[in-house]
C-alpha cells in the first residue's frame, strides 16, 4: 500500500512510524509544510493516565521519551497572595520541539520518506496513493477543500488567550489567577525541561479590549503580561514563539473520511488545552487507525471501523474538554469564591470527577477542603 501522509506534527509522525514499521514493505511518504526544526508553543503535556494507554500499545517509545520528561504530581493553585495543592494528579511534559524530533527520528529509522518543506496545495498532487492521512492540523487544507463531505462544524471560545515560554522553572503544573484594575487573568503553567517553562495566558473578551491587545503588537502584548505576573514570573521574562492572542477554536467533523481521505488530530477534532489532550488524541488517533486499517483489508469499510470505534472515545474527552472550557469563560465569577471552594470548583470543572473519586485520587486536599467545609481552617 502506498500512503501519504500530511502533517508532520505529533500524529501525522507517530501514524507514519507505526505503519511503517509494522509493514515495512509499504511506501509511507510524509509531506510537511514547515521545516523539520519549526514548531509552534513550547511544552506539551500528557497525564500518567494517557501515558499508560500509550504505554499499553507502543511501550518502547514511552520508555525511550520518558527519561526526557520533566514530572510531577501535583497541580497548584494560585489565587489572591494564597496557594493551594492538589494531590495524585500525576503529570508529564516535554519540549515540543524535542518530541518532534524524537519522533522524526523514530520515523527515519522505521523508512519513512519525509519531505519537509513542502506545501501540498491540492489532494490532485497525491494521485497513485492508496490512502491520504490529513494530520494537517487546526487549519487542515485537506478538511477545508472537503468540508461538506467531512460534516465539519467551526466554532470559537469567547476567551482570549496567547502561548508564551519562560525560564522561570515551576514545581508542578500550576494556574496563577490574577486581577486587575482593569480585569482578571489566568496563566497556566508549567515546566517541561531543566530550564524552560510553558506560560499560557488567558482573559476574557472584556479584559482583553479593555487593555487594548488589538492594538498591541507581540512585544508590547508580552510587556502587558509580563507586568500582570510580575511576581509569578519572579523576575524572569516570558519568551516569544509566533505569540499572538487568539480565540480557542472548535474543530468537529461528523464523517471522518471521505474516498482515501481520513482525518486524525487537530484537523479532525479539537480539544480545550485546559484538559492537556490534544496531543494524546492525535497519538491515540494514529493508533486507532493503524488498529482499524489492520481489522480489514477493504478500505472503505476499515475507515468505517476506525470513526465507529473512535469516535465515542473522542466524543466524551471532547464533551469534558468543553465543560472545562466553559468553567474558564467564567473564571472571574469563581475566583469570588474563597480558596478552597475555588479549588473544589476548580477540580471538578469537567465533570468527570466526583467527590468518591476525589477522596481516592487526592486524599491529602480533600481532607482539608472537607475539613474547612465542617468548619476548619484552611491552613
Amino acid at each position: 500500500m502506498r500512503i501519504a501522509v500530511i502533517g508532520g506534527g505529533p500524529g501525522g509522525l507517530y501514524f507514519a512510524y507505526l505503519w511503517k514499521r509494522r509493514h515495512p514493505e509499504d511506501q509511507v511518504d510524509l509531506f510537511e509544510q514547515n521545516p523539520a526544526d519549526a514548531t509552534w508553543g513550547f511544552g506539551v503535556v500528557f497525564s500518567d493516565q494517557a501515558l499508560e494507554f500509550l504505554r499499553a500499545d507502543d511501550p518502547e517509545t514511552v520508555d525511550a521519551i520518558a527519561p526526557h520528561m520533566e514530572s510531577w504530581e501535583n497541580i497548584t493553585l494560585n489565587l489572591g497572595g494564597d496557594s493551594v495543592a492538589i494531590d495524585g494528579v500525576g503529570f508529564s511534559s516535554i519540549g515540543r520541539l524535542e518530541l518532534l524530533r524524537f519522533l522524526q527520528r523514530r520515523a527515519l529509522g522505521t523508512g519513512v520518506t519525509p519531505r519537509f518543506d513542502t506545501q501540498i496545495q491540492s489532494v490532485d498532487e497525491l494521485n497513485g496513493y492508496d490512502l491520504i492521512v490529513a494530520a494537517d492540523g487546526l487549519n487542515s487544507p485537506v478538511r477545508r477543500a472537503f468540508e461538506g463531505d467531512f460534516g465539519t462544524s467551526l466554532s470559537y471560545s469567547s476567551n482570549k488567550f496567547v502561548w508564551y515560554g519562560t525560564s522561570k522553572r515551576f514545581d508542578t503544573l500550576s494556574q496563577t489567577f490574577v486581577k486587575t484594575d482593569r480585569g482578571t487573568f489566568n496563566a497556566h503553567h508549567y515546566r517541561y525541561s531543566p530550564s524552560m517553562s510553558t506560560f499560557l495566558v488567558e482573559c476574557d473578551h472584556a479584559t482583553w479590549q479593555a487593555y487594548g491587545f488589538a492594538y498591541k503588537d507581540v512585544e508590547q502584548s508580552k510587556g502587558v503580561c509580563e507586568e500582570v505576573f510580575a511576581d509569578t514570573l519572579g523576575g524572569h521574562c516570558l519568551v516569544s514563539n509566533k505569540s499572538v492572542w487568539r480565540n480557542f477554536p472548535w474543530v468537529w467533523n461528523e464523517h471522518w473520511s471521505f474516498k482515501n481521505m481520513v482525518l486524525i488530530g487537530d484537523a479532525l477534532h479539537s480539544a480545550h488545552f485546559s484538559i492537556g489532550s490534544g496531543t494524546r488524541l492525535a497519538i491515540e488517533d494514529a493508533i486507532a487507525l493503524v488498529k482499524a486499517l489492520e481489522s480489514d483489508a477493504h478500505l472503505a469499510t476499515a475507515l468505517q471501523r476506525y470513526q465507529a470505534e473512535r469516535k465515542p472515545i473522542v466524543q466524551k474527552l471532547v464533551n469534558a474538554a468543553r465543560t472545562s472550557a466553559s468553567w474558564y469563560e467564567h473564571f472571574a465569577d469563581h475566583m469570588k469564591l474563597d480558596l478552597m471552594d475555588f479549588a473544589y470548583s476548580y477540580i471538578t470543572r469537567s465533570g468527570r470527577i466526583d467527590d468518591a473519586r476525589l477522596r481516592a485520587m487526592s486524599p491529602a486536599f480533600m481532607a482539608r477542603y472537607e475539613g474547612v467545609k465542617n468548619g476548619g481552617s484552611a491552613a
